[in-house]
């Protein structure tokens, strides 16, 4: 999964910044459902990643049942920290 592809399939649009905050709220919504319902570990984390950056990404204990997948989460917040890349209050 591409992150602009997930941009444009939840939010209708390749830059979030256009995107009505009302809007954010409800693709964040159906990003959620989506992410429960995925059996796909890639997808899955795919998922996770863009609602983590937007501030609405579950607990990684409850996200993810794999080890390897809840350390690989741990590098992209390490990763993002670093780069000083704020994540939005939510």
């Amino acid at each position: 999964m591409d992150m602009n592809d997930l941009l444009h399939r939840y939010f209708g649009t390749f830059n979030l910044a256009e995107v009505d905050p009302r809007s954010v709220a409800a693709g964040v919504d159906r990003m959620l459902v989506d992410f429960g319902l995925e059996q796909d570990r890639g997808k899955r984390f795919a998922l996770w990643s863009m609602l983590f950056m937007l501030g609405a990404a579950p607990d990684l204990d409850v996200a993810f049942d794999d080890e390897t997948d809840r350390e690989a989460a741990r590098n992209l917040m390490d990763l993002m920290a670093a780069s000083g890349e704020q994540q939005p209050d939510s």
